[in-house]
């Protein structure tokens, strides 16, 4: 266990935002965990868990503990009949963990490459991209509770994983601290090509069989192109979620504004693209300071260079004032605002 105190967050948060953190814990093990909680004064502390920070706004510094998750590890647990259980620590990149899966002919989480963040964030957001959301792979992880030190076991029914959504960010936020996950990578693989983009690419192209890896490429040849390398420009990625109506409620929408774009989902619902919205309300490449809406992708705000969190949140929340008076839809942000 290393602890560190009066340390900058503003390398350890993909928006690039300024923050301190008072103390910070680097988690490399279940043990590490067990001796915070053991630890007469950390153990009593407040306390708040970091994995790659691709999903989070600071607006201010943080006098809790910070807990920066960095267990590595990745390897094939079990090959069954039906399916190879790979497992990842905490700490990994995800889209190296992704690259690797594929690397080894394990292919199934091809269609979530190049997310940021990391393995350990996956289950708590139930990430999701192209046809494919993280529950569909998810096998069971492991943790450790920040009251008792035990270690705990979690399947995916406790999960209660829903859009973008998990129990981790609710009745279990803060108290367990995930430390690897495992995944089911279902035997014989089978592509997911059901979404628009992807399907483009089979027309564009012309394989009608593509594998794996080149679904890989391609997701990642399209992420590239809409969204901003964190890197070159902060950000947190999609900052909105895609909001859920009933078919009524989209119906009356597209009465109000027949272009809007969407999707009718299996269980009755529609999925509207908040992209679409808030580039109709003429967001596209305006700006609060430092912090704007990114130029080819109205879903993603940035970072141009000197943004604080409350400029982020500022835009944020014009940005919802605007869609709610034109859709009557009030947007809810994907990353943990603190």
């Amino acid at each position: 266990m290393q602890t560190e105190t009066g340390v900058s967050l503003k390398p350890y948060n993909s928006f690039g935002l300024p923050a301190v953190a008072e103390t910070l814990v680097r988690i490399r093990s279940d043990a590490d965990v067990r001796r915070v909680v053991d630890d007469p004064a950390l153990g009593r502390a407040p306390k708040f868990i970091l994995g790659g920070g691709s999903n989070i706004i600071l607006t201010r510094d943080m006098p809790q503990t910070v807990l920066k998750v960095e267990v590595p590890g990745r390897r094939l647990v079990e090959e069954r009949d039906d399916a190879w259980i790979v497992e990842a620590g905490a700490g990994e990149s995800w889209h190296d963990f992704v690259m690797w899966t594929l690397e080894q002919g394990f292919p199934g989480l091809e269609n979530l490459a190049l997310i940021p963040g990391t393995v350990g964030a996956s289950p708590v957001q139930n990430i999701g991209a192209y046809g494919l959301e993280l529950r569909e792979r998810f096998e069971s992880l492991d943790g450790v509770d920040l009251r008792t030190g035990l270690g705990v076991t979690i399947g995916p029914e406790m999960c209660a994983f829903g859009y973008r959504d998990s129990v981790f960010k609710h009745s279990l936020a803060g108290r367990v601290v995930i430390t690897r996950v495992r995944f089911r990578l279902p035997k014989p693989w089978r592509p997911v090509l059901g979404y628009l983009e992807l399907e483009r690419k089979v027309a564009e192209t012309g394989v009608d069989e593509p594998g794996a890896q080149q679904i890989a490429d391609w997701v990642i040849a399209i992420r590239r192109h809409k969204l901003p390398d964190p890197q070159q420009l902060g950000n947190a990625g999609s900052f909105f979620k895609n909001p859920l109506v009933s078919p009524e409620q989209c119906r009356d929408i597209i009465g109000r504004d027949p272009e809007i774009v969407h999707y009718p989902l299996p269980d009755g619902q529609v999925k509207l693209a908040a992209g679409w919205m808030i580039d109709a309300c003429g967001w596209k490449g305006k700006s609060v300071g430092g912090a704007a809406v990114y130029d080819k992708q109205a879903l993603v705000l940035v970072n141009r260079g000197g943004a604080i969190g409350s400029e982020v949140m500022t835009l944020a929340r014009a940005i919802q004032e605007s869609v709610y008076g034109r859709f009557g839809i009030r947007l809810e942000p994907e990353p943990v605002v603190l």
